[in-house]
């Protein structure tokens, strides 16, 4: 049933992310997420070329359209995210998507608009974006799905002759792949079309962490297994002569095409296009917003809708684990290293309050020196004939695998980097920020960099201290997000809590855990008891908050 106007319909939701146009600023071996990852939309030669930052009014554009739980009288002046033409980055944190076993419980929520070529999609997808006031929204372009076009439709395309609004000009096999993917919170690749030369690009745009997709295309609704995706679809109803009008400036001053040209284009494949396959789709449609960026009464209702499906989705992680596990047997998946006299007497230095920070930077060093040699044992090693200089054969070990990466969980975790380092040569390194929301007590996802291709490695991740082991159940999940195999992810720190242990083993029992130590308790306020204070503050010489606790930037998870 289609709901004109403003109606909805009650539907499955899920939660948040974002995506934009332009290139990212990322080396070509690595993945890079800034708190909200790279922004996707294919039409990046609309982008001029200046990067500079400024901030983005937390208000939203359309007066009508009122930020979740936020009047637009009360904008404040510091909102949690900074714009450039060429992408979005958010300062805010993505929540877990997650529940205490590890499993993704909550799919990204998806929003599919459908129009006809210049109703105003992206407009009023822009403009949703606005008003709901959250981080971690992904914005999906069809335009980025258009076939690869062979020499003679490479020909056709340059006269004006190829048919790009019809559902054959779509890869719609790779659409609902990335879709279904980026649905489940996986990371995915999305390619980059040229509207100049009517191919993709060389490179992809990675893009991880959506908590809410939108979706916009003129067939958005053409295909049956994309419909299966969208938990809302809208369809952006707008006059035809206002969308020729909006199509001929678009296309002379973004893609740099004549108004013969387009006239001829339009009235051939266009408009008819529009209505054998594009217009009879509003059957499928939840809502139909006539006049597109410019209903406001529309755009405040569906974010409404958004905002309630997620709030239904909102879990408490971190406390959940605390009190988890309590009195069970450690798991067969932990590794202690052998308490010698030399551990036990560089445990009594850096556990003393007393302790000087260069003594404490000196023995933890030497003690994440001896967890990365105990840890390189538990990798899996072939055997390997190599002949010596004397002639001789000697029968040895290699590993088994293609290379080891190390993926830090910042700030704390950063600190291993050295010693994984000084015993691995030419180690590749990643890096994710985890930070304690203060409000909700829950960790959030901030920032990742990883590694090209890290699926295929043996992931050593790192942290000084694990208690309840909210970050470092974050942290594998942003690996197996990635496909990284969870038997080849091993989880390194100085100090565990043993509900910390059990949190990650419960969930990930594959995930191989390395540690010099485990103390059994931990406090009301997540401090390990008796623990070794705030690690990281003690390294880098920073005093933290007295609310604040172990582990990175905030407390101890």
């Amino acid at each position: 049933m289609t709901l004109p106007l403003f109606g909805l319909q009650s539907r499955a939701g899920r939660a948040v992310m974002e995506t934009q146009s332009g290139d990212c600023n990322v080396k070509p071996d690595e993945q890079q997420t800034g708190g909200g990852v790279e922004a996707v939309r294919s039409r990046s030669h609309s982008g001029s070329g200046d990067d500079s930052t400024d901030r983005a009014p937390r208000c939203p554009l359309t007066p009508s359209i009122s930020p979740r739980k936020q009047p637009a009288s009360k904008c404040k002046t510091e909102p949690p995210l900074l714009r450039t033409n060429k992408r979005t980055i958010y300062t805010a944190g993505r929540p877990p998507w997650y529940n205490v076993t590890g499993t993704t419980f909550k799919e990204a929520f998806v929003i599919g608009l459908c129009g006809g070529s210049a109703s105003g999609k992206t407009t009023v997808a822009n403009k949703i974006i606005e008003a709901l006031d959250v981080p971690w929204v992904v914005l999906l372009s069809m335009d980025s799905f258009y076939k690869v076009l062979n020499k003679d439709e490479q020909e056709l395309a340059a006269k004006n002759e190829y048919n790009f609004d019809h559902p054959d000009a779509f890869d719609f096999e790779l659409l609902v792949s990335v879709l279904r993917k980026l649905k489940k919170g996986k990371s995915i690749k999305v390619p980059v079309y040229d509207f100049t030369s009517h191919c993709r690009r060389k490179e992809w745009k990675k893009v991880y962490g959506a908590n809410v997709v939108i979706f916009e295309g003129i067939l958005a609704f053409a295909n049956k297994e994309l419909l299966k995706l969208l938990d809302m679809k809208v369809f952006v109803d707008t006059d035809s002569d206002v969308r020729l009008i909006r199509r001929l400036k678009r296309d002379i001053s973004q893609r740099g095409r004549n108004i013969g040209g387009i006239i001829k284009q339009y009235n051939k494949f266009v408009k008819p296009a529009f209505e054998q396959y594009i217009e009879p789709t509003v059957q499928s449609a939840d809502i139909v917003v006539p006049r597109g960026g410019e209903n406001f009464v529309a755009l405040d209702l569906i974010v409404q809708h958004v905002h309630s499906q997620l709030e239904k989705r909102e879990i408490t992680v971190r406390s959940a684990l605390a009190s988890a596990h309590q009195g069970q047997p450690l798991p067969r998946t932990l590794s202690v290293m052998e308490s010698t006299p030399q551990v036990h007497g560089m445990h009594t230095i850096i556990r003393n309050k007393e302790t000087n920070r260069d003594e404490f930077i000196f023995y933890s060093k030497r003690l994440m020196r001896l967890l990365i040699e105990h840890a390189l044992s538990f990798l899996p090693l072939t055997p390997v004939s190599v002949e010596t200089p004397q002639g001789g054969v000697y029968e040895g070990k290699r590993l088994s695998g293609k290379r080891i990466t190390g993926v830090s969980i910042l700030r704390a975790g950063e600190t291993m980097e050295p010693a994984l380092m000084a015993v691995c040569k030419d180690i590749r390194l990643g890096k994710i920020l985890i930070q304690t929301n203060h409000d909700t007590e829950e960790p959030e996802l901030h920032y990742l960099r990883l590694p090209k291709d890290i699926s295929e490695d043996y992931v050593f991740l790192m942290d000084s201290t694990v208690s309840t082991g909210a970050a470092a159940l974050m942290a594998v999940r942003v690996l197996l997000d990635h496909d990284v195999a969870e038997d080849k992810i091993f989880l390194l720190s100085l100090l565990m809590a043993e509900t910390g242990v059990h949190s990650v083993a419960y969930a990930f029992p594959e995930v191989r855990i390395i540690t010099t130590a485990v103390d059994k308790e931990v406090n009301d306020q997540f401090h390990i008891i008796p623990g070794i204070g705030n690690f990281g503050d003690r390294y880098f010489g920073t005093d933290a908050p007295s609310a604040r606790s172990e582990s990175g930037e905030g407390m101890d998870l």
